[in-house]
């Protein structure tokens, strides 16, 4: 890699970037070239909900996490986020968010709670009766 006059930086390929882009880490580098989270095959919706499990263990056990997963953890840490705002926050595609927290909840890190099903949910119709019932006392 060479750099040229104003800073950037020459990625062979010959693609130029400036000097405040910062390193080029392909997001198949974040996840060890994994598409899916787990062998469990977790699905995490766009708004489901990730929250740091209280009975977490010690992260300084040896347990080898990447920063991505330190991020994730640390943003966690603070309140309960959804999936689209982890992704926005650590500013990494929500593919590689969904493969990092299936890593995460297979150590025993963060829990999940996943949005209810549209076909679990009541009718409009008996609420709005439920509504106009209501109204009516």
């Amino acid at each position: 890699m060479t750099e040229n006059s104003t800073g950037g930086a020459r990625v062979p390929g010959g693609q130029w970037y400036d000097g405040e882009a910062g390193p080029l880490v392909r997001p198949y580098a974040m996840t060890g070239g994994r598409t899916q989270p787990g062998p469990t095959g977790v699905r995490f919706d766009l708004i489901a909900l990730v929250t740091l499990d209280p009975a977490a263990p010690a992260l300084d056990d040896g347990t080898a996490l990447g920063p991505e997963h330190r991020t994730l953890i640390g943003l966690c840490r603070t309140e309960t986020q959804s999936v689209a705002e982890l992704a926005a926050d650590a500013d990494l595609p929500v593919g590689v968010i969904r493969v990092l927290l299936g890593d995460l909840l297979e150590l025993g890190c963060v829990t999940v709670s996943r949005p209810v099903p549209p076909a679990h949910l009541p009718d409009e119709r008996v609420l709005r009766e439920v509504i106009d019932g209501l109204r009516a006392l």
